[in-house]
């Protein structure tokens, strides 16, 4: 390990995963240390995250069919007793959530959770977050000599394949945590294959929209616009008429294209917060005091229903 100790990443999902080693490099950079992903599943996610610029792998293996990615708690408290790691960045994903909080419980921690950034600032680590819902900020700095943290998908930028050759991968042992959460039953989920955090422009349904399969309107829209479809929090976790993938928010995607375009969109702080980098904000809404136009660079009052098949129109004449 090096001197200036190591930056720990870990996420079940690879994509976040190089996200956050992508953030620990650059954290690294200023500070010295290396990069170790922490990797729960088969071989070759961990070689994707060698190849994704972790100066190492540490290696779990992999996990039998009914095992839940909670039960990595033992093994990485264990893991950082060995080693004393100089930070755990955690992703945001539910089960990640599950991970570090039992993690910080078993360290004596406090994690820090939905961090928006890290840096080293006046020969000290700061980090900025969310508090209340998104509904704040918070810049705190460390006194731990651990730290502990959580971050979603966008906050950091994940690294081109590394051009020199993937890093070691070093088997580390799985500590059996001595309790079982029992798998009672798995249901496929269609896949989604959007990336919001790449789109350069996003068109944005929320609770304005009367019904499901009114969201074929925006998609009209977005395909007009050249844009992806994306939703507030209700329609993916409470109506589940989007992909939670395509939701946007504190715990969801955090998003900043050229533009967004929100259509029956309120804007509640817990969404804004996560497309509040946008270059251009539009909106369209009936409610003239809905908190969006507050963020909006272009605001249109009126029904979606007369507007939207409007404009729909006028882009598809421009063609």
């Amino acid at each position: 390990m090096a001197d200036d100790g190591e930056w720990w990443v870990f996420s079940e999902k690879p994509g976040l995963l190089a996200e956050l080693i992508g953030g620990a490099q650059a954290l690294a950079a200023q500070t010295g240390g290396e990069v170790a992903a922490i990797v729960f599943g088969p071989r070759p996610e961990a070689e994707q995250a060698a190849a994704r610029g972790a100066d190492r792998v540490l290696w779990l293996g992999e996990p039998a069919p009914d095992q839940l990615v909670d039960e990595i708690v033992p093994s990485l408290a264990q893991l950082a007793a060995a080693r004393r790691p100089r930070a755990i960045l955690i992703g945001a994903t539910r089960r990640g959530k599950a991970v570090a909080g039992r993690l910080a419980a078993r360290l004596n921690l406090s994690a820090i959770t939905d961090v928006k950034e890290l840096a080293y600032e006046e020969g000290s680590l700061r980090a900025r977050h969310l508090i209340f819902g998104g509904g704040a900020v918070r810049v705190e700095q460390p006194r731990a000599e651990l730290l502990l943290a959580t971050a979603g998908q966008g906050i950091f930028e994940a690294l081109p394949a590394r051009a020199g050759g993937p890093a070691e991968i070093v088997p580390a042992p799985f500590v059996d945590p001595g309790w079982r959460l029992k798998l009672r039953e798995r249901k496929e989920r269609p896949i989604s294959q959007v990336n919001l955090n790449a789109a350069r422009r996003v068109v944005c349904a929320g609770r304005g929209v009367a019904r499901q399969e009114d969201l074929a309107l925006l998609e009209d829209l977005a395909r007009a616009l050249g844009a992806e479809i994306a939703c507030t929090r209700p329609l993916a976790e409470g109506l589940n008429w989007l992909p939670r993938e395509r939701y946007i928010g504190v715990s969801g995607a955090n998003i900043h294209p050229d533009l967004y375009f929100g259509v029956g969109v309120s804007g509640q702080v817990q969404h804004t917060v996560g497309m509040s980098e946008s270059r251009v904000v539009a909106a369209v809404n009936k409610d003239r005091n809905a908190p969006i136009f507050q963020q909006a660079d272009y605001a249109v009052v009126g029904d979606l229903y007369a507007l939207v098949p409007e404009l729909i129109k006028a882009l598809k004449g421009r063609k």
